[in-house]
């Protein structure tokens, strides 16, 4: 049945939506690390009183409700909170907030932000658009990607306000300025972004709704005027001015993925099981247009065991990728889309991510992997290679050469300019990798304001969206680091909108 519930309606339902039981398994484990981390968001707490009860369950009124506790959700809230708009509430389905928020890895590419001034980076919102643009062929909406960049040092400024600093910066595969923001400590930008937005949430009086699934929106002569929740299994009406949905992708709803990409299927994700494509299915029912839904991206180095990304900051502060051969095969920074192209081209469609002591110690996520037993550990080269069955003379060969980029000056055979630190003498590191699906480009047409546009580019009034359930700010590749650009810069704008709007 339709997703549409009109206020006379007594319906209650939405298409059921299942995940892969790999997709599962592995999202699960990973939510449960992060319950142990403590990264579990605030209890439930009580709205508005209910207005009214009946067979439909509750009804409460709400200025505007946010769902969706990723960073594009959380910062929403408070962004529309500090402008006036209190009166407002967070859903969340899972029983975690976070999102795929809590997976991010690289970091925040931002320009011309004060942390680059402070360190002598010269970088231009220019750049970072044109860079964009590049990287994504030329396919992503010139107007959002340019409002992106413009406002991603207001991003960082505004993040640095709640207590979340981000002024370790590094480098990702498409990028030719160092712009990619991490935590000062290098650790990975979602275990501090999602915890830092929760805090300020929970500061404000925000009320976060957990186990609090949205199901259809209620749509009343064509505007958007709450939305239907089952919360903890019993069905409730949220009325509300306006809706924001901040749903994420649909990386973990295998079913979806082959819908638009057959050629994904059986692929790993490192997506979080709740990643199932909700919000796709409730815009489109209310005549929102969708955009480059096929255009789903594969990061090439997922560990296929555990679905865990490794991040690509591990490339950009200097380690290489070799093949079951143990020969470099193509430039590691270059984009995603070219990178797994060039790795499943390699024996066994696979190739191990080799990193000495130096890369260990400057990027924080690593300690993580290895302390998830993912990461192989040699004394030295030749050490390595006995462990991860390449041929030692090959591996030296590959590592001599990679040296002599940086200590010689020579020229990369594969292009590499970017990200090539010398490997020092002494214990060597590799962990095996292959493609995984990592992130939904397409989504939900919006424009720099964050309405939601039907087919025709006109607003859907009462509808609003931000971060990946978004369409056309990415093309058909994302630049590593971009994500939570998007999800920060939108996020933090679609708040200041609709207060603006609601005024």
């Amino acid at each position: 049945m339709s997703n549409i519930v009109k206020k006379t309606e007594t319906a209650f339902a939405a298409p059921a939506l299942r995940l892969s039981r790999r997709s599962f398994v592995a999202g699960a484990s990973a939510l449960g690390a992060l319950a142990a981390l403590g990264v579990t968001g605030c209890a439930p707490q009580s709205g508005p009183k209910a207005a009214d009860s009946g067979e439909e369950g509750e009804t409460e009124d709400f200025d505007a409700v946010i769902v969706g506790t990723g960073g594009a959700g959380l910062s929403a809230a408070i962004a529309a909170y500090d402008q006036g708009l209190t009166n407002i509430v967070i859903l969340e389905k899972m029983a975690v907030t976070g999102g795929n928020t809590n997976y991010s890895s690289s970091g925040m590419n931002a320009s011309e932000t004060k942390f680059q001034k402070e360190q002598g980076i010269e970088d231009s919102n220019a750049l970072f658009a044109q860079e964009t643009l590049d990287g994504g062929h030329n396919t992503g909406d010139e107007e959002l990607v340019t409002f992106m960049c413009d406002n991603s040092a207001g991003a960082i400024d505004w993040l640095d306000s709640l207590g979340i600093k981000l002024d370790n910066i590094t480098l990702t595969g498409g990028m030719s300025v160092t712009r990619c923001h991490r935590p000062t400590d290098g650790s990975a930008v979602g275990l501090t972004l999602v915890p830092g937005l929760v805090a300020a949430a929970e500061e404000r009086g925000i009320p976060l709704r957990m186990n609090c699934e949205a199901k259809e929106l209620v749509v009343n002569d064509g505007a958007v005027e709450g939305i239907k929740v089952e919360e903890k299994g019993k069905p409730k009406t949220l009325n509300a001015r306006a809706v924001i949905l901040a749903t994420g992708g649909l990386g973990a709803n295998q079913e979806m993925v082959t819908k638009y990409r057959p050629d994904l299927a059986g692929y790993v994700t490192t997506n979080q099981p709740g990643a199932t494509g909700d919000g796709y299915l409730m815009a489109e029912a209310v005549g929102a247009e969708l955009v480059q839904m096929d255009q789903i991206q594969i990061h090439p180095t997922v560990e296929q065991e555990t679905s865990t990304l490794v991040a690509e900051g591990v490339r950009g502060g200097g380690a290489i990728l070799v093949n079951a051969e143990g020969n470099r095969f193509f430039d590691e920074m270059s984009t995603r889309d070219k990178v797994s192209a060039a790795e499943q081209e390699q024996p066994g469609g696979f190739a191990w991510c080799v990193f000495d002591q130096q890369v260990y110690d400057n990027n924080k996520a690593i300690a993580k992997y290895d302390k998830a037993g993912i990461v192989v550990t040699g004394d030295d080269i030749a050490d390595l290679a006995s462990q991860i069955e390449v041929d030692p003379a090959a591996l030296q060969a590959t590592v001599d050469a990679y040296n002599a980029i940086t200590t010689d000056g020579a020229t990369d055979e594969f292009g590499r300019t970017e990200g090539c630190i010398a490997f020092a003498p002494g214990a060597m590191y590799a962990i095996k990798v292959a493609p995984g699906i990592h992130h939904a480009m397409g989504g939900i047409r919006i424009n720099a304001s964050n309405q939601v546009l039907d087919a025709d580019g006109n607003p859907i009034p009462g509808l609003y969206a931000a971060g990946e359930v978004t369409g056309g700010i990415h093309g058909n590749n994302r630049i590593g680091g971009n994500a939570v650009c998007d999800i920060e810069v939108f996020g933090k704008n679609v708040g200041e909108v609709v207060a603006a709007a609601l005024a």
